[in-house]
């Protein structure tokens, strides 16, 4: 299941970045933008980051006006050619979350955007952030959850994920499937709660939030 999700995004990648644009509406830029502010506050200076499924590099640009100390990681590579040419200064690995090829305590923070509910494998990966960051590192969570309770608003919102995202994706990429794909994973994986509940053992939780108006959420924890 794994290397068919990657397959699918190296078939996506080189029109990712726009269909994103597109079909947030711009918001998912707003949200890095609020995240990585939000987590400045718990960091020392000069971090240094780990920006797992790092894609095309969308969190590496946010990033980027803090700091230039950040390694970008993800199994696609043709997400990492896209990265590599937007990011020529920045160094790229190729691997998954659940197996980073880091050292223990190597990092002050690790951030995953949008790419959690991809990895098939998430408690390994969460034991691996907790591995790979040091004494009271922080982890900064962007994805898409499930609401804890159905509304106007989140119906919505459903409607246009699984009717209107298809099929604007699907022109743009060539890759209609691949736009489906992405919000039925959304249907399929945690509620916000139920995400913060799988950090318990290795994170205390500092923040969790759900943004307005859309299915994205946050959360901010401190190794323990």
């Amino acid at each position: 299941m794994q290397k068919k999700i990657v397959k699918m995004f190296d078939e996506i990648a080189p029109s990712y970045d726009i269909v994103n644009r597109i079909v947030s509406f711009g918001s998912d830029k707003l949200w890095r933008k609020i995240a990585i502010k939000k987590s400045l506050k718990h960091l020392p200076k000069n971090p240094k980051i780990l920006d797992v499924a790092c894609g095309s590099g969308d969190m590496i640009e946010e990033w980027k006006k803090y700091t230039d100390n950040i390694i970008g990681l993800d199994p696609s590579q043709k997400m990492l050619e896209v990265a590599r040419k937007r990011f020529p200064e920045i160094k790229f690995y190729q691997g998954l979350a659940q197996n980073l090829p880091f050292d223990d305590k190597s990092f002050d923070v690790i951030s995953i955007s949008f790419g959690i509910r991809n990895v098939v494998e998430i408690q390994k990966a969460i034991e691996e952030f907790a591995r790979v960051l040091k004494k009271e590192g922080i982890l900064l969570i962007l994805e898409f959850t499930k609401p804890e309770k159905k509304s106007t608003i989140r119906n919505c919102i459903d409607f246009y994920s699984n009717k209107i995202l298809p099929k604007i994706g699907g022109i743009i990429s060539g890759n209609k499937e691949a736009y489906e794909y992405l919000p039925n994973s959304i249907q399929k994986f945690y509620t916000l709660n139920e995400l913060c509940e799988k950090l318990n053992k290795k994170f205390e939780v500092i923040e969790a939030k759900n943004f307005k108006l859309s299915p994205a959420s946050m959360i901010i924890a401190k190794k323990i």
